[in-house]
């Protein structure tokens, strides 16, 4: 094998191989970092197309329309209650409205049309659910068909608005890209709230077109001022559709400071009652969600003001915990019943029954700055908190002073007062069980599971005060269920172990042993690395692995907290290692106060037994799941370092054009790899190493970790290049083979000039793409035409190695009895000096023969150099391929939903693609190069270190602005080439 195919095909599959190994690692992280434990949801719909929501309200209603969904035999056809407006996302449907819709119903009437008792007498309506059909639409890669579905969509509002009294709002949900829609909006008096569901906020999940970013500019500013509040839910890992960073709402602080706009993020994994990732089309239908949704929007119907609504979306999408509401104080009189417990006993109650006060004294002896007091309750409540299904168990926790005379139960002849103990936390807890997987798969958490956790800082015992305790009043039925309270003085185990630390082997964390039950544990990491990158493996080894903890009421639980909006929850057992992850910093993601960089923060709550037993965990990064979260983040960043790669070539190619030799593009592949790879690999570490903006680079902000990203991605584009170049090649062979069979051209041009047809049919090709289709469709076509040019070009290449010189070619050596007039040496039996003078050439003959001979090594030398220039060019398109060809999916979308009639906006911007249309018609028509040679030829080439730069360090995030600087080189070459008086005087006639 050549060295040249043998560096370009080991580059090539390990840029495959890689790839490959890329590919099934993203596809395990949805398994084995966030699984998901998502019920099935079960409905039964029906669509009520609103027929009268015609032309006379919008010019889109022939494309799109706008439905009404009605469950069967639960609602009534007429519109009655609050409106809802649904927008789909992108290649979304009117019809994924139905099992929020479905479970609003449900919960609204506890039998078809009999209200439930949850609502009746508050004034509470049912939801009207109105849908917008946009014919899975591909929103997601093209602006103007957002701009079209924000139009349609406020239209639609009007229209829904105009069956209902005056001053009434609409909530409005959007699915992914539904939720940019919906959120472009804003401001606006008609929207009372807007719920957004795996919708990516602050990162376009497609970053091929600048008006999606004007979109996305326009969003930001509303978020930032509008009042309006918006609720962001999250699937976390397990959406791979969109980075779940980009779901979390930009926080209005960061602009406005002291601002009360109420904005809310929270993950699935974080929900109260879902716990478990969610993907990103299951998010509308998982029934640990779809319900939350559907009942918080009922609520929101009666709601008065923003503040209403913000306590609203806090209670029911609620991943933060809550405060208990303003309660009065109880006095436990002389006829109560209740139980002092000896000091230093836990309450440990296992289906209590009854209703009771348990008093725990409060000991002299805890650390006023740790001591809290925390209660577990499970199946039962809290108030407010509880799952959804509770039982009747109820607890509440007091303050409590004074004197009792007995621990055992008994009537005191004296009394306590109590007041209600302030939490610093109340939320709800998952419950998982024991020998099961932790979500269920398929089945997830039940609506009626769940603890409760309640941590409060233990009151100072006032210096007047001889006796002081935590009472608990307790009342139940003896339902499943059980009660545990206990004193807690856990101070913060800090470790200082870093992502370097870890990075060979792992480390080990080692807590302190204690000898007494402990109620929880809490670890800070304030040096590890905190990115959506990394993945860790967080392994425990209990110092019992034997004992069960089939008798402990709450086995050891492990609660991940990376961002207030983003919490995850563990069982943990021996040597069964769980996956840390977040999403609190990530590429291209701007830094908010409440996402650092490092930090991690873990509790591990227990009770009964477990948490005191958990005492050494064993650190380290799940490489395997690492590259899955990285393969995810940069594809992008692969295109346009692709581009980077080919401009580089080009740069290189035409720089040795100038010295009288233009290299194949497998020889300036071989010489890139040999010669400027290495060192753009050592400037690309070090450029990765420096602060610079998320927007720009590889988005990392100079993490020296993440550093290596920049080599590695570098390696993978230049290979995937060579394979590009062997497919190119591929496509040519038939190409080549097809030519050979068909008639030679009789006619090329050696100048500049265009036959008066071509102009003809490049101003028509021009008014076309003004009027009717893209110019991506015109780009595409120019790559097809450039195609055929370098495959027919191909055939008649007599070099296919190294290309060569006029110095280098034995003109003088030609046997010139070949050349002229066919005749037989003669001289075989003649001396030579011995010629007849007849016979003898004259110099004008050897001239002549000289003449045509260097005439046709330069005919050859051309046709060469214009082969590989031409197949430079066509790379370069190449590569330019996937930056253009998502609006023309979206193109060819539209017109197979919408009708061959139905408009385009936006991309008929002839100018982008003229450059290569001008440049696909020269070089079809000439034999000599057209870029790489002339007076022009030597500054030419720095355009193409202009596309590299602008692919390097712009192109990951912003990637459309790659085509528009290539355009502009390969447009500015034209001009420079072809000036306007030669190019009217070259025009044939």
């Amino acid at each position: 094998m050549l060295p040249s195919s043998t560096f370009t095909a080991t580059l090539g599959l390990f840029s495959l191989t890689l790839i490959y190994i890329c590919y099934h690692a993203a596809n395990d992280v949805r398994r084995t970092v966030s699984p998901q434990g998502c019920r099935m949801s079960w409905m039964s719909p029906s669509y009520l197309l609103q027929h009268e929501f015609n032309s006379s309200w919008t010019p889109l209603a022939h494309r799109y329309s706008l439905w009404l969904y009605r469950e069967v035999g639960w609602d009534p056809n007429q519109v009655m209650g609050v409106p809802v407006l649904f927008i789909p996302g992108n290649a979304g449907s009117s019809h994924q409205v139905r099992s929020i819709a479905s479970s609003a119903a449900r919960q609204y009437f506890s039998s078809p049309f009999v209200i439930s008792s949850d609502f009746t007498g508050r004034g509470i309506q049912s939801l009207d659910f109105f849908a917008v059909e946009f014919n899975e639409d591909l929103s997601a890669f093209h602006g103007p068909t957002i701009e079209s579905q924000i139009e349609y969509s406020a239209a639609a509002m009007r229209y829904i608005l105009s069956h209902y009294p005056p001053n009434t709002q609409v909530i409005v949900m959007g699915h992914s890209m539904g939720g940019i829609v919906g959120t472009a909006l804003l401001p606006s008096d008609d929207i009372s709230a807007l719920i957004t569901m795996s919708t990516p906020h602050t990162l376009p999940p497609a970053r091929f077109d600048a008006r999606i970013d004007e979109i996305y500019q326009r969003n930001a500013e509303s978020l930032a001022n509008d009042p309006t509040p918006v609720v962001s839910i999250c699937g976390g890992a397990t959406d791979m559709m969109i980075p779940s960073e980009s779901c979390i709402l930009p926080d209005p602080g960061d602009v406005n400071p002291g601002s009360a706009i109420y904005r809310r993020t929270v993950f699935t994994s974080a929900l109260e009652g879902a716990w478990t990732g969610v993907g990103h089309r299951e998010m509308v239908w998982c029934h640990q969600v779809r319900w939350r949704v559907a009942r918080v929007a009922l609520e929101l119907g009666g709601a008065n003001s923003n503040v209403d609504m913000g306590v609203i979306l806090d209670t029911w999408l609620s991943g933060y915990g809550r405060l208990l509401p303003p309660a009065t104080g109880i006095d436990i009189p002389e006829a109560a019943t209740y139980e002092a417990l000896p000091e230093g006993m836990n309450l440990v109650l296992r289906k209590p029954i009854g209703s009771r006060t348990y008093l725990l004294p409060i000991p002299r002896a805890l650390d006023d700055t740790n001591a809290r007091f925390v209660l577990f309750v499970s199946r039962g409540s809290i108030p407010p908190v509880a799952p959804q299904h509770s039982t009747k168990l109820q607890a509440s926790p007091y303050f409590c002073v004074g004197r009792v005379t007995s621990p055992t139960t008994q009537q005191s002849s004296e009394s306590a007062s109590c007041i209600p103990l302030e939490p610093s936390t109340l939320k709800l807890l998952p419950g998982p069980i024991p020998g099961k997987p932790f979500p269920v798969p398929d089945e997830g958490s039940d609506e009626s599971e769940g603890l409760v956790l309640f941590e409060a800082t233990v009151p100072r015992i006032p210096s007047d005060v001889e006796d002081a305790w935590i009472g608990v009043h307790v009342s139940a039925d003896g339902e499943d269920g059980w009660v545990f309270g206990a004193f807690d003085e856990t101070r913060t185990f800090q470790s200082d172990i870093g992502v370097f630390d870890i990075v060979a082997g792992g480390a080990k964390l080692s807590l302190q042993p204690t000898k007494r039950s402990l109620v929880r544990r809490h670890i800070t990491l304030p040096k590890l690395l905190s990115n959506a990158l990394m993945v860790y493996t967080l392994t425990p080894k209990s110092v019992r692995p034997t004992v069960s903890y089939s008798l402990s009421l709450l086995p050891a639980l492990l609660v991940h907290k990376s961002h207030p909006a983003e919490t995850h929850y563990y069982r943990l057992e021996h040597e069964k290692s769980v996956a840390l992850h977040t999403h609190a910093s990530a590429p291209y993601i701007p830094l908010s106060r409440f996402s650092p960089s490092y930090s991690s923060e873990l509790w591990i709550y227990s009770a009964g037994t477990g948490c005191e037993d958990v005492n050494n965990f064993t650190l380290s990064i799940d490489w395997w799941a690492s590259i899955g979260r990285i393969a995810t983040r940069y594809p992008t960043t692969l295109i346009s370092w692709g581009v980077c790669v080919v401009a580089l070539l080009m740069f290189q190619a035409w720089c040795d054009s100038g010295k009288g030799s233009m290299p194949s593009v497998s020889q300036s592949l071989v010489a890139f790899i040999c010669h400027l790879l290495p060192k753009l690999l050592a400037a690309s570490f070090i450029v990765a190493l420096l602060p610079l903006s998320p927007d720009h680079y590889l988005g990392t902000r100079g993490e020296p970790f993440l550093g290596f990203l920049a080599p590695v991605l570098l390696v993978v584009a230049t290979g995937l290049v060579c394979v590009s170049w062997w497919l190119m090649l591929l496509l040519m062979w038939p190409l080549r083979s097809l030519t050979r069979l068909l008639p030679t051209k009789s006619r090329r041009y050696d100048d500049l000039g265009m036959p008066r047809s071509t102009v003809v049919s490049l101003i028509f090709i021009s008014f076309l793409v003004f009027l009717v289709v893209p110019w991506q469709i015109a780009f595409m076509g120019c790559w097809l035409i450039h195609l055929h040019t370098c495959a027919s070009s191909a055939h008649r290449k007599p070099y296919p190695g190294s290309v060569p010189s006029l110095q280098s070619t034995p003109i003088e050596s030609l046997p010139l009895r070949e050349r002229f007039d066919g005749r037989e040496d003669d001289t075989q039996d003649t001396e030579p000096n011995e010629m007849k003078p007849s016979e003898e050439p004259g110099i004008q003959d050897v001239g002549r023969a000289q003449s045509l001979a260097t005439t046709s090594i330069t005919d050859i030398l051309d046709a060469t150099q214009t082969y590989h220039e031409n197949t430079h060019l066509l790379l370069l398109m190449t590569w330019l391929l996937p930056l253009s060809m998502p609006v023309l999916a979206v193109w060819v979308r539209t017109l197979m939903t919408a009708g061959y009639t139905a408009p385009f906006n936006g991309d008929h911007n002839v100018f982008k693609v003229a450059p290569f249309l001008v440049l696909v018609d020269l070089t079809s028509r000439r034999k000599r190069p057209l870029l790489s040679h002339g007076d022009t030829g030597s500054y030419l080439h720095w355009g193409y270190l202009v596309v590299a730069c602008v692919s390097f360090l712009l192109g990951s995030r912003e990637a459309y602005r790659v085509f528009d600087v290539a355009s502009l080189c390969i447009g500015c070459a034209l001009v420079v080439k072809i000036s306007p008086v030669r190019f009217a005087r070259r025009i044939s006639t």
